[in-house]
């Protein structure tokens, strides 16, 4: 269904329903006798669903009023009144007035918006009765003496059934998204004259008023007043709505309290009511009262609306000195919100601006801004100190990098393959760089240097340690073939000046493809495997110790004669642990060496056996692999 039906018809049959049916309750009753609900019904059409609400209303109530009895002209003349006021509260809420801190749609949600809603009731239920005591002056004038009582009886009626049906309204529409919101204009050419024309509304009822008191009323005085202020109604809702309008879904502490506030009032009204319709009440009144029942229920309305402005005024000064002490402070606290930005600095010179307004209170507020003042310093800093962090990981993310390149340069990145023998190697460092090494390279035509290194410890030491190594024996082997002798220098040259205590293992081996023989000595490192007659086996051998602990320790040579293939790891392979922290172990490893018949480059296929084992568990340790294949 169009929006604009909606805001017809919901309108409509409220006033059918609360008009008609509180007639026929009170068998007929008319000119504002007893309790007559369906006025409220003008304010909050306009309120909420705006000119075609208003025009819901006004068609129902012409339809109402006709079936109640009244004559025609008075009908359409009331309708035209009701329509006009009902169109009032709607430009009156959405003004863009001085000191008003925001236009919202219509929310009792704080102070100046409860006090704006009760300034637009009064005025509207003044207007509303004040043109109808008029209508009825002018139209019955059988009842021209009781027009003042009319009047009367509409502002009384006015004025609580507006509140009723308003504070229902209201939060209903917080649940319910119906309200109509206007479009807004930046035509503001003629905003003086509106303004102007809203000081008139006072003035002009300030008049009726004095003129009423000093002069005898007469027909044309009414009609002159009624032609003056429906004028300034009609030609004041051609006003356009300039005001900035906020809608906001988002609840707040003053609207909790404030919706505490409004059922105290609807219940004090809604009681009200019930008690001017009490039989035994109203009979104990009429027997001290020499007035109608109806009078009576008036005259208790009215003494409940005084009890209400009685409980009003106290109760809204509270409420504004917790906006001000209290709430306004919570909010301009939430502000922070705006200034908070993921890994960046609060920007603490617009929040200080508005914790400075509290930071000397001695309340808790004060307490509050200077904790929120001291978290936006040490925020701050935090954050500054991390950048400062992030600066340093960053470089040194990038001199690692450069580290890891360099390693890997001294690693071989070739096979060697001759009519004899291939060798190959792989390393994999578990962090960015690390403390294995291995190495291969040609001495003469005849032999070739093969060696794995495992330093203590991984990262950046280990690497130093392992890079050292790797020169030293480069350089040793050069005069020495003896891998021993090799072993035996090297460690005391690690022995010097080792403050740390860092030590490795290293197996070193000459190969002699004119003899056959391999040639090798063991410095604590793990005895590689050896194919012999098609099966792998690990080869017994003497463990030496480690280098880098004790100097002048004698290591011993071994020599095999090598038919197949040999294959020297370290003790990253073996280590590497799955999700439930199992080894792959040296018995994994020989039966894989065992099941590879390939004569492929094992060294791929049995890092994928590992990878299938640990099932992507981080890496624990540097894995390192070195073999030597006759041919």
């Amino acid at each position: 269904m169009n929006d604009k039906v909606k805001q017809i018809i919901v309108p409509f049959i409220l006033m059918i329903i609360f008009n008609l049916g509180i007639f026929y309750l009170n068998h007929g009753q008319n000119f504002g006798e007893g309790f007559a609900p369906h006025d409220g019904i003008l304010l909050i059409a306009g309120l909420l669903f705006g000119p075609y609400g208003a025009l819901g209303a006004a068609i129902a109530n012409i339809i109402c009023d006709l079936i109640r009895g009244y004559t025609p002209i008075l009908t359409v003349l009331s309708a035209v009144v009701g329509f006009g006021i009902s169109c009032l509260t709607y430009k009156l809420w959405y003004g863009n007035y001085k000191g008003r801190p925001e236009v919202t749609s219509p929310k009792l949600n704080n102070t100046y918006n409860i006090l704006l809603f009760i300034g637009i009731t009064l005025f509207s239920g003044f207007l509303y009765s004040v043109l109808h005591g008029k209508l009825f002056y002018l139209l019955y004038p059988q009842i021209k003496v009781g027009s003042y009582i009319i009047g009367y009886r509409y502002f009384f009626n006015f004025i609580n059934s507006s509140f009723i049906f308003g504070i229902i309204g209201l939060r209903l529409s917080d649940r319910i998204n119906f309200i109509s919101i206007p479009k807004t204009t930046q035509n503001i050419s003629k905003e003086k004259f509106y303004n102007y024309l809203r000081l008139a509304f006072p003035i002009i009822i300030i008049a009726v008023v004095i003129i009423d008191a000093v002069f005898t009323l007469n027909k044309y005085i009414a009609i002159g007043e009624v032609i003056i202020i429906i004028s300034i109604i009609f030609i004041y809702l051609t006003k356009p709505i300039t005001a900035n309008i906020l809608v906001k879904k988002s609840k707040s502490i003053p609207e909790e309290i404030m919706n505490i506030f409004h059922m105290t009032v609807l219940v004090i009204i809604i009681l009200g009511v019930l008690m001017s319709y009490d039989p035994i009440l109203l009979t104990a009144v009429d027997y001290y009262l020499p007035i109608s029942m109806n009078e009576i229920a008036i005259s208790m309305m009215m003494l409940i609306d005084i009890l209400l402005l009685i409980f009003l005024m106290p109760s809204l000064a509270v409420l504004k000195y917790i906006e001000l002490k209290v709430i306004e402070p919570i909010q301009s606290f939430s502000r922070i919100e705006e200034y908070i930005h993921e890994n960046e600095k609060i920007e603490s010179d617009g929040l200080v601006n508005i914790y400075s307004k509290y930071i000397n209170d001695e309340t808790e507020i004060g307490t509050l801004a200077r904790s929120y003042t001291d978290l936006i310093t040490f925020n701050n800093n935090y954050i500054e100190n991390i950048h400062e962090i992030e600066s340093d990981k960053e470089r040194i993310k990038a001199e690692l990098d450069i580290a890891t390149r360099i390693q890997a340069s001294t690693l071989p990145t070739e096979n060697i393959t001759t009519d004899a023998y291939i060798v190959n190697g792989y390393s994999h460092p578990a962090k960015e760089v690390g403390g294995d090494f291995f190495d291969y390279y040609e001495l003469n035509d005849d032999e070739v240097v093969i060696v794995i290194g495992d330093a203590s410890g991984k990262g950046v030491p280990a690497a130093i340690l392992a890079m050292i190594t790797q020169v030293i024996v480069k350089q040793l082997i050069q005069t020495e073939l003896d891998p021993s002798k090799v072993l035996y220098s090297l460690n005391n040259q690690l022995c010097e000046k080792n403050s740390e205590s860092m030590f490795l293992t290293l197996w070193l081996g000459v190969y002699n493809k004119t003899t056959g023989k391999l040639t090798f000595s063991n410095a604590g490192h793990n005895p590689p495997l050896i194919n012999e007659d098609g099966k792998f086996r690990y080869l017994n051998i003497d463990s030496g110790i480690v280098l880098g602990i004790m100097e002048d320790f004698d290591y011993i040579n071994e020599e095999i004669t090598l038919t197949d293939e040999i294959v020297v790891y370290t003790d990253g392979i073996t280590d590497a642990n799955n999700e439930e922290n199992e080894m792959y172990g040296e018995d994994r490893l020989l039966n894989f060496f065992n099941e590879f018949k390939s004569d492929n480059d094992p060294i791929r296929p049995l890092l994928s056996d590992i990878h299938n084992f640990t099932k992507g568990a981080e890496q624990f340790d540097d894995m390192t692999l070195l073999y030597l294949k006759i041919k």
